[in-house]
């Protein structure tokens, strides 16, 4: 995660990408964006926000030489002299234009950036930012005319998030530059990461972290619930969520001896394991730190409500792994041949 606390922008470059598959243009600036005070203002929070909350970052890759991969060299080029920026951002661009390989790729205003001071993991650096406006929003403009006001329709960008952006920051570790990613309009998952920047996730304990979660959560999906039911679905994330609270480092035997009671479960799990690798081209680790700042923002997108077709939802805790196996029952009304839940407490709140 970023800070953008004393990040400012350095230099600001708007053009327009069109799409080659349908003989759309590209057009070009030839001088720099000088911006009022309210622009400013306006505008730094806007391409910086998305970030605060990205915890995974990525790396330049390229199945030959990183050295070839094109926006690293522009990067490079950019961090080495800055001299050239507007030429830099212009070929930044023509790449852009080269992977609208479809009809679904969307034209817009490319903004090419550079930011001075934006802190990461504690240290000061700068970055260059590319971003993608891919869609405009209506909005009313009044006017005084004739000594009265009247209104037209226009469009703008609107102010509430990039649609597609990139930070690379001049700042790396052994895998090379630190870079961060957001697509608000992945209509196509492998236009922006793998053929625009063409990047990979960074071999880091977030990654793993990140990794892990997902194939539990997908576990939880395709096999507890279809085969054992909701309730079971949502203890096992409470537990899987619970197990990487407690530990700073996950080991799979460890992880399948304490979520798990039975063998078979176990086995049912190394299977989709296995399954999960293949399908998403992964490996996942068997022993790894627990990123903390992942395990937090997933707690928050996991659901462990269950919901019934009678218009009834059981909401449980995640913060409490043994609630439902302790005070939840669940079993078969052979009058009304229906499923039912019994609950146990002691007061309502």
């Amino acid at each position: 995660m970023i800070s953008r606390k004393n990040a400012s922008i350095s230099k600001f470059i708007i053009h327009k990408v069109g799409n080659k598959f349908n003989n759309t243009k590209n057009a070009f600036s030839e001088e720099l964006v000088d911006f009022d005070e309210a622009s400013y203002e306006l505008m730094l929070p806007f391409l910086l926000r998305p970030f605060s909350g990205v915890v995974q970052s990525y790396r330049f890759n390229h199945h030959a030489n990183i050295s070839l991969n094109e926006i690293n060299s522009y990067a490079s080029q950019i961090f080495n002299d800055d001299n050239d920026f507007i030429e830099v951002s212009k070929h930044v661009v023509m790449h852009l234009y080269e992977q609208s390989n479809s009809a679904n790729i969307k034209t817009g205003d490319v903004l090419v950036v550079m930011f001075e001071s934006i802190e990461f993991n504690e240290i000061t650096t700068n970055a260059f930012g590319i971003f993608k406006i891919e869609n405009k929003v209506n909005f009313f403009q009044t006017y005084l005319e004739n000594n009265s006001y009247d209104v037209l329709v226009q469009k703008g960008i609107s102010s509430k998030k990039v649609d597609k952006g990139c930070l690379i920051l001049n700042q790396s570790d052994g895998e090379g530059n630190i870079i961060l990613s957001v697509d608000n309009n992945s209509y196509d998952a492998q236009y922006w990461l793998n053929h625009f920047l063409n990047i990979k996730y960074a071999d880091d304990a977030n990654n793993h972290t990140q990794q892990y979660i997902e194939l539990c959560k997908d576990f939880s999906t395709e096999i507890i619930k279809t085969t054992y039911g909701a309730k079971e679905r949502s203890t096992f994330l409470t537990k899987t969520i619970d197990f990487f609270k407690e530990n700073e480092v996950v080991n799979i035997e460890r992880f399948k001896d304490e979520i798990f009671e039975d063998d078979k479960h176990k086995k049912e799990f190394d299977t989709f394991k296995k399954e999960f690798e293949g399908e998403q081209n992964v490996v996942i680790r068997n022993q790894f730190d627990v990123a903390e700042a992942v395990v937090n923002k997933e707690k928050r997108k996991i659901k462990t409500d269950i919901k019934l077709d009678t218009h009834i939802q059981i909401k449980l805790d995640i913060d409490a792994p043994d609630a439902s196996a302790e005070y939840l029952e669940r079993g078969y009304d052979e009058e009304k041949k229906m499923h039912f839940y019994k609950v146990f407490f002691n007061a309502e709140d």
